[in-house]
């Protein structure tokens, strides 16, 4: 089980063949315990070629995965432990590693965020004008990177169409035109596109709003195939993962008041509209 961790530090993951050195572990207890591919993938629950996958170090193992392959090589701990440095790929922060792990398979994926338009929802340029904005400044290699690994979450929102997608964003996100004009006219334009899809819910809270349920700041919830919720809350040099379901109870609570407390989906996507249509 995933435990509630405070994670710090910038930069980069480390290590590219960590996803080869899990997946050699794996298929090395695996054979210690006299399983075929075939025979431990009924046990895990998963399909043989995923199995593959992840042995070939071609595919990240999400929680679930490596808690059923514990159990069904004896419980050693080293999966575990491995897990803790694999890399999905260079470009994410290691405080949000985990997070991602959890974000790969999620069914529901909530996110509320008052300082920039969520990395789900960023276009290249409004992405490459944060990041060539960071201090300390990152190289041209770190920002190829960075702006790689934000490329492949984003397919998240269209390679799963049954996982169900909810953002509210402040209506100031939008307004600081980050990037300038340009960049803001692309970034609406993206925005409005993403909120067509079925699987996607986007609502703004509105620049003047006298309550307000979400002062504390960003949170993002996920629910997980087995119905397990997560939170996930950044801040300037850290993110904390939230697994207790008490903790887990209140952002749930604050997320549904600030849905009441936004604009209606159709009322978001008539502003973010006409703003676009003011540039």
């Amino acid at each position: 089980m995933v435990e509630d961790t405070f994670v710090r530090g910038g930069g980069e993951p480390d290590g590219a063949d960590s996803l080869r050195t899990f997946g050699a572990a794996l298929q090395a207890l695996r054979e210690h315990v006299g399983l075929s591919r075939e025979e431990f993938a009924e046990v895990v629950r998963f399909s043989k070629h995923t199995v593959a996958s992840v042995e070939l170090g071609r595919r990240m193992p999400d929680v679930a995965f490596v808690e059923r392959a514990e159990e069904a090589t004896g419980n050693t701990g080293v999966l575990s432990k491995t897990l803790k440095r694999v890399a999905r790929q260079p470009g994410l922060a290691a405080w949000f590693r985990r997070w991602a792990r959890l974000e790969a398979t999620a069914i529901t994926l909530y996110t509320y965020e008052c300082r920039l338009v969520p990395g789900l929802l960023q276009t290249e340029a409004y992405a490459r004008t944060l990041f060539t904005n960071q201090l300390p400044p990152l190289d041209d290699e770190q920002i190829e990177a960075q702006w790689t690994a934000r490329a492949d979450r984003q397919r998240l929102l269209r390679e799963r169409p049954n996982t169900a997608f909810g953002f509210i964003l402040e209506e100031g996100v939008f307004l600081r035109r980050t990037g300038g004009t340009e960049v803001t006219r692309e970034l609406l334009d993206h925005v409005l596109e993403i909120a067509e899809l079925r699987n996607v819910e986007l609502q703004i809270m509105p620049q003047v709003q006298e309550t307000h349920a979400g002062l504390d700041g960003p949170v993002q919830l996920l629910e997980t195939p087995e119905n397990q919720w997560y939170a996930y809350c950044e801040g300037q040099r850290g993110g904390l993962l939230v697994s207790d379901a008490k903790e887990i109870s209140v952002l749930q609570r604050r997320y549904a008041r600030m849905r009441s407390q936004a604009l209606t989906i159709r009322d978001s996507v008539s502003l973010l509209q006409r703003m676009r249509g003011e540039l």
